[in-house]
Order: C-alpha cells, then sequence, then structure tokens
C-alpha cells in the first residue's frame, strides 16, 4: 500500500510536472496552431508524421514557451486584475481588444512564434496540421510527449 508521502516523491513531482508542461504546451500550440491558419479551412488528408517533423515540432513547441509565458506575464501586468482575453494572432479582433501596449506583445509574440516555427524546420501549415493530429491520434501524441521529454533532459540534441 503507497503512503501519501510516496505520491511526493522526487520521480512522481517529475513525472506530473513534465505531464502538467505537456498537456500545457498542447494547449498553448492548440491556440497557436489557430493563429497561424488562414481563412480558408480546408484540410486535405495530411501525409504521416515522421520523426524528422516530430523533434521539428517538439523543439518548436519548446523554443516559443518561454516567449509565450513572458507576453503573458507581460499583458497580465498591463492588464491587471482583469481577466485577460483569448488572444487568436490571425484574429485581429481578439488584438484590437487589447489595451494598445498590449497589442504590440501580442503581435510581437505571433511574429517570435512563426519565424520559430519555420526556423525549427516547419512551414507554418503542416505546424498546425501535425497540431490538428495530435488531438486525435494517441501514438502521435506520445511520440511528442517522449521527444519533449528528451529534448529537455539532453537539449543541445
Amino acid at each position: 500500500m503507497k503512503k501519501v508521502s510516496d505520491f511526493f516523491s522526487l520521480p512522481n513531482r517529475k513525472r506530473i510536472l513534465s505531464q502538467s508542461f505537456f498537456f500545457g504546451v498542447i494547449a498553448t500550440v492548440g491556440l497557436i496552431s489557430n493563429s497561424f491558419s488562414s481563412s480558408s479551412k480546408t484540410y486535405a488528408q495530411a501525409p504521416p508524421v515522421n520523426n524528422t517533423e516530430i523533434k521539428n515540432y517538439a523543439q518548436a513547441v519548446l523554443a516559443m514557451e518561454p516567449a509565450r509565458q513572458k507576453a503573458f506575464e507581460e499583458i497580465k501586468k498591463l492588464i491587471g486584475n482583469g481577466e485577460i482575453p483569448k488572444i487568436v494572432c490571425n484574429d485581429s479582433n481578439s488584438i484590437n481588444g487589447l489595451p494598445r501596449k498590449a497589442q504590440d506583445i501580442a503581435v510581437n509574440y505571433c511574429t517570435q512564434s512563426q519565424k520559430i516555427v519555420q526556423d525549427n524546420g516547419l512551414g507554418i501549415d503542416r505546424f498546425n496540421k501535425i497540431t490538428i493530429e495530435l488531438q486525435n491520434d494517441t501514438n502521435l501524441k506520445r511520440e511528442v510527449y517522449n521527444t519533449l521529454l528528451r529534448l529537455q533532459q539532453t537539449p543541445d540534441k
């Protein structure tokens, strides 16, 4: 029988933090992918995601996360106690509803995220298609999760 303290051991905390991080990243990626999608939403059958794309996708997501957190914190400071609205990069209404300085932060983040995706060897359309696939493919989700963990443990590889 497990003791309560066993649930808070270092390996369990690391696993829980990793899982929480992964699900937070996937939620963030879902929002970001909406930001890059074009107004015409025709999704043909996407080719299978290969190992290189999985690694590139995971690297892009990890590279975007610090910028996302920074932008969120900066916007939060500007808005104060108010609720931060959902910001979708390709929806000018979601950005225009922000105070001017917050708009600049959001636009900068969107531009930076798009560049990160491209710098990691993926086009925006492919990044979005992989994000959509993640929502429907448990095996792909597991592969991306494992890649995220591996990249965090050995960031130079």
